[in-house]
């Protein structure tokens, strides 16, 4: 198994990885964020994805990040693993490299992740990171704008951001607990 910066060559699996993101949240019940084979690819093409392969590269998992207020914020978005490799630390390998990803390419923004799963909620939580109030992420709309395809939205919409089914984690950087930059 290989984990990965994704490339535009990997853009051959862009649709099957949006395919599985709405198919996994589907069959467990929850709200995800749709994303479109087009956003995926320009995540790749950007260098800020990660991706893990086999040997005979056959896809096995995906995360991206985003940035939001002027690098204040990244977020660790888009964490799927396909059903026949998980629970085999795929996930984790994923995490760590688009969290190590995360911080190389914005070492002074806060890394934010907002999940509904305790997989991730353990994996972020051995990473540093802590778990915060909506009020403490990114306050862009275009964030925000992102959840209207969950199952959740409205919820989401009538707490106006600030609270819903997710739990929101985030890492500071020490530089900024300090208050040094």
């Amino acid at each position: 198994m290989t984990v990965r910066l994704a490339t535009c060559e990997d853009a051959v699996y862009a649709k099957q990885i949006t395919d599985e993101m709405e198919s996994s949240a589907l069959s467990r019940g929850c709200g995800i964020s749709k994303r479109s084979p087009s956003s995926i690819i320009k995540k790749m093409k950007e260098g800020k994805a990660v991706i893990a392969l086999t040997s005979k590269n056959e896809w096995v998992g995906f995360s991206y990040i985003e940035v939001w207020q002027n690098r204040e914020f990244v977020s660790n978005s888009g964490l799927i693993v396909s059903p026949a490799y998980r629970k085999c630390g795929i996930a984790k390998a994923i995490k760590e490299k688009i969290f190590d990803l995360s911080r190389q390419r914005f070492p002074n923004a806060k890394v934010f992740s907002i999940t509904t799963g305790l997989a991730v909620m353990k994996m972020n939580a051995k990473l540093g990171f802590e778990t915060v109030t909506f009020n403490e992420i990114t306050k862009e709309k275009k964030f925000w704008e992102g959840c209207k395809s969950c199952v959740n939205y409205q919820t989401l919409k009538s707490k106006d951001c600030k609270n819903c089914f997710c739990t929101a984690m985030l890492f500071t950087p020490e530089n900024l607990k300090t208050g040094e930059n």
